[in-house]
């Protein structure tokens, strides 16, 4: 797959794709790959503004709908609106946030990156035709899930530690859905993703210092947003793909590059914790998976 560009996506006619966060970055590259290669792309968004100024952009093959994903509400809300989808990229997120709660009152980066993907892949598991795609990032190296006080509760919150908790678990979920769906003989795959190091409105958003910093790097270091979404297209697309792998760029120790398979932490791979921290997941948003097999 070395060299692997969005020339090489496979024609997407007559498929429908829901992208979360499709109003910026990751996701509206993401999104515009997508419907340029003719899918149906569903760009499921909490600025309904940005996202149709940019699905005006795009033209045609993209249709907005709300998805807070920080408001389980708005999660069940979206997932009923759905009737079906060939591919589910769990994209959206946030990153070294300060301390805020969702409607929920979850801690946000686990509720916005992890627990509301998980609520929404449960919803629409039902709905999905082929693949879920989750987006982790090589920040899940530096996080550590702690099952007593995921939503940072009793802990001082850092907001470092909160994120790389977040993508660890995102990374973690992926693993072990495409274990269920293997236990349950379905044919539908859970991917992992993630785009090394790539110039985002993400990195905008920590109300700190740290947007300075990072601005400097995305000018500097970083790789575009087009580059930073090939592994999620390649991982949501190719044929070559392999069930409960993880994609990101193959260059400069994963930071940059085409895309290819990713190593991830020992962590990633604690299956005793996967399950614990899946049926705690499962207690907080209320929400559960049903593995009906095909």
């Amino acid at each position: 797959m070395s060299g692997w560009d969005i020339a090489d996506i496979p024609d997407q006619t007559g498929r429908t794709v829901i992208v979360t966060g499709a109003n910026s970055g990751l996701g509206a590259a993401t999104t515009r790959a997508l419907a340029e290669a003719g899918a149906q792309v569903i760009m499921a968004c909490r600025n309904e503004v940005k996202a149709r100024s940019v699905a005006v952009d795009i033209g045609k093959g993209v249709q907005v709908r709300r998805l807070d994903l920080a408001d389980l509400a708005s999660v069940r809300e979206f997932a009923d609106s759905i009737d079906a989808v060939d591919v589910l990229i769990n994209n959206a997120g946030v990153m070294a946030v300060p301390l805020k709660r969702t409607a929920d009152g979850f801690e946000m980066q686990i509720g916005t990156n992890y627990l509301g993907h998980f609520a929404l892949t449960a919803l629409l598991l039902d709905k999905v035709r082929d693949r879920i795609v989750t987006l982790s990032s090589g920040f899940h190296a530096m996080g550590k899930i702690d099952l007593e006080d995921l939503n940072w509760e009793r802990r001082r919150y850092q907001r470092w530690a909160a994120y790389g908790q977040s993508k660890l678990a995102d990374l973690m979920f992926a693993y072990e859905l495409q274990r269920r769906l293997t236990a349950a003989g379905s044919s539908k795959l859970s991917l992992a993703a993630h785009p090394g190091y790539a110039a985002t409105d993400l990195q905008a958003h920590t109300e700190s210092v740290y947007d300075a910093l990072m601005s400097v790097g995305n000018r500097l270091l970083a790789q575009s947003a087009r580059m930073g979404a090939l592994p999620t297209l390649f991982a949501a697309t190719s044929a070559a793909v392999e069930p409960g792998r993880y994609y990101g760029p193959t260059g400069l120790r994963g930071l940059r590059g085409h895309p290819g398979r990713s190593g991830s932490s020992a962590a990633s791979r604690d299956e005793v914790t996967a399950r614990r921290l899946w049926e705690l997941s499962e207690q907080l948003t209320k929400v559960s998976f049903s593995f009906p097999r095909r």
